[in-house]
């Protein structure tokens, strides 16, 4: 299993949207995630960033989520979600979450 984190900016005027939106996610994203071995799944917040860390139990990430971003159901919920983001400044061209490394972790 493979812990993975990743941050992002929400943009303050669409805050309350973007809370709205995860308040009551598309179940069928959430049956996409999890179809692609994502689990324990969680975004806080800070200010103007979002922190996500999910679990991930399968043994080819950038398979799992070509198949994420190829459900339409997935890609309806980002015309929604996206405008509210704003990827991290040291952002790679096309990247819109930045994964992060883990440098420390407890059991």
């Amino acid at each position: 299993m493979q812990r993975r984190a990743m941050v992002i900016r929400v943009k303050p005027e669409k805050l309350e949207e973007y809370k709205a939106l995860h308040a009551k996610p598309f179940p069928g994203v959430i049956a996409a995630l999890k179809a692609a071995n994502v689990s324990n799944y969680s975004i806080f917040l800070k200010d103007d960033v979002l922190f996500g860390y999910l679990e991930y139990a399968g043994s080819d990430w950038e398979a799992d989520m070509a198949r994420v971003a190829a459900d339409p159901e997935t890609q309806r919920w980002w015309t929604f979600t996206d405008p509210c983001q704003t990827p991290w400044t040291s952002a790679q061209p096309g990247e819109w979450w930045s994964d992060m490394e883990c440098v420390f972790h407890m059991d």
